[in-house]
């Protein structure tokens, strides 16, 4: 009854719509669309993560007050005001209270670290779980630099031995100045003193025979490098067992430990935490991670002692720096400073001396056994990103600025209230970074004006530009270009989820290194300083990506 009312449109359109959806049937376009969804979809990988066993709340068996006014309990004003007793408890309040603001919202139930003295590894682990130690950390560091310092022993021991049989040989080395900068060359100082001979220091004006140029043209002999790399760029591959999330937050640095008898990372993120993984654990079913609350702020700087493995300088923009010694298994505060600090390195030529920057462009020169400061003096206009040593010359130390320029400046000379530095490096916006390459020869700045600088020359007196999209926004940090393990390649972050590889020679980008395990953008790098085609990124996520040639 129903079809003898429709028409003759409605009846020829009911039939349009019965033949196409049987057409559609015998296509199976449904399920096909539902199996192309699925296999466009990204596999999850399961990772590494760190563990941080969350503590029961005791329940408080004290009532709850509720708080009221004496307006609406019906009752006049009081004149009196706080007593002494409170007034004083509720400055002790406030500043307490200050700190537990800055410290890590992931590990808010723990207390903060006391700033003004000793913090115990005990007290400063985040996994406080009954299951969670981290003995095997300590054991592990202990292991890598008790062999370290034998073999520190034993060198020298040859060097004692290689002396005695040497003859002692006085030598002049005539130092490379450029033209304009001749003046401010320290010549005498220049002149080197082998097997303890006291050499002449008579600004090579020619009185002796030793000082000779015939003789200088012989001893002193420059070799050029060679452009071919010791590593493939297509053999580095990411595995999935190569990769983690050690720690919470954004991860500001991110560095190998200095020994190629363990792979490990040292890590710190903006929330105060020091994090370690070893890749290479020595117990089954260990995923080798750990991590630390010693900072109440962002961790600016990561630094090993080289004659001593076992303690590690850390930083912080609260302004403190602490010694992590492992054999103690305390942190202790080794400087405290009013201002920020936002960098810190060490002189591979002085082990006992930390350079760190302060405030805005200030350089701070410690010394450890004194607990003084050598050299106070203003570098730049504006915060010092990073400080870094020519591997050449350990005199010379580079620094990059937020005011736009990277320097170079000769430390002999840095006693001055201001000193005069012997290249500036500018670029258009900030420099985030600026660091030597591993012959020495060439330098590395990284900007926000989307430019990669290379410099290079006697004086680093040529330089190129390189265009990458530095523009990383707020939520992550800034990109750093590092050098590989020669001076063929510099890796950066990009934006894309992937590592570009410069070439300094071509002047352009060459390569990206690519990954379906690379979820996040790595933003700092570390090439580990003894394993050729090891290369570390960490993210703005605390995940840590660990490349390594196959």
């Amino acid at each position: 009854m129903a079809s003898e009312q429709l028409t003759e449109y409605e009846r020829k359109r009911l039939q349009n719509i019965k033949r196409n959806d049987e057409v559609f049937a015998s296509l199976k376009i449904l399920s096909k669309a539902s199996d192309l969804s699925a296999a466009g979809k990204r596999q999850k990988v399961e990772t590494k993560s760190y563990k941080v066993s969350p503590q029961k709340k005791v329940k408080s068996e004290t009532p709850v007050v509720i708080r009221r006014s004496l307006r609406t309990r019906g009752m006049p004003p009081d004149s009196k005001g706080l007593t002494d007793d409170l007034a004083h408890s509720d400055n002790k309040n406030s500043k307490s209270f200050s700190l537990e603001e800055s410290s890590s919202p992931d590990l808010e139930e723990s207390s903060s670290p006391d700033v003004s003295g000793p913090i115990s590894f005990k007290d400063a682990y985040a996994d406080r779980s009954e299951s969670g130690s981290d003995r095997p950390l300590i054991d592990a560091i202990l292991s890598v630099a008790k062999q370290h310092h034998g073999g520190l022993i034993e060198e020298k021991a040859d060097r004692v031995l290689d002396i005695e049989k040497k003859p002692q040989v006085i030598v002049c080395v005539k130092p490379e100045c450029d033209e304009n900068l001749s003046e401010k060359c320290d010549l005498g100082s220049l002149v080197k003193d082998f097997d303890g001979s006291k050499a002449c220091k008579d600004e090579f004006s020619g009185k002796h025979d030793a000082c000779s140029s015939d003789l200088m043209k012989g001893v002193v002999k420059t070799e050029k490098s060679e452009h071919g790399s010791p590593v493939d760029l297509g053999s580095l591959t990411l595995k999935p067992n190569n990769i983690a999330r050690i720690m919470p937050g954004r991860i500001l640095i991110a560095k190998f430990f200095p020994s190629n008898d363990m792979r490990m990372i040292m890590a710190g993120n903006k929330y105060g935490n020091v994090g370690f993984w070893n890749l290479n654990p020595m117990q089954e079913g260990e995923d080798g991670i750990y991590l630390y609350h010693t900072h109440t702020g962002p961790i600016s700087g990561i630094e090993v002692q080289q004659s001593c493995l076992s303690k590690i300088f850390t930083s912080c923009y609260d302004g403190f720096i602490r010694l992590m010694d492992v054999e103690k298994e305390v942190s202790d505060l080794v400087h405290s400073s009013e201002y920020s600090i936002y960098s810190l390195s060490q002189n591979p030529n002085n082990v006992n001396t930390l350079y760190f920057s302060e405030g805005q462009g200030g350089l701070n020169i410690w010394d450890v056994r004194t607990k003084k400061s050598t050299t106070e003096c203003r570098l730049h206009e504006a915060r010092i990103n990073t400080i870094d040593f020519n591997s050449q010359n350990l005199s010379i130390m580079a620094s990059s600025s937020s005011d736009g320029t990277a320097c170079l400046w000769d430390l002999r000379r840095m006693h001055t209230h201001k000193p005069k530095p012997l290249k500036i490096a500018s670029h258009k916006k900030a420099v985030h970074a600026a660091y030597f390459s591993p012959s020495g020869k060439s330098l590395a700045t990284t900007s926000y004006d989307d430019k990669v600088g290379i410099w290079s020359g006697v004086n680093f007196e040529d330089s190129s530009m390189i265009h990458h999209n530095n523009q990383t926004g707020r939520w992550l940090s800034s990109f750093r270009a590092v050098w590989g393990w020669d001076d063929s390649y510099v890796f950066i972050g990009n934006m894309r989820r992937g590592v570009d590889v410069i070439s300094p020679a071509q002047r352009r980008t060459i390569k990206t290194l690519e990954s379906p395990y690379l979820s996040a953008i790595p933003c700092r790098f570390h090439a580990h300083p003894y394993e050729v085609g090891t290369l570390a990124g960490a993210t703005s996520g605390g995940q840590v990506y660990v490349w390594t040639s196959s």
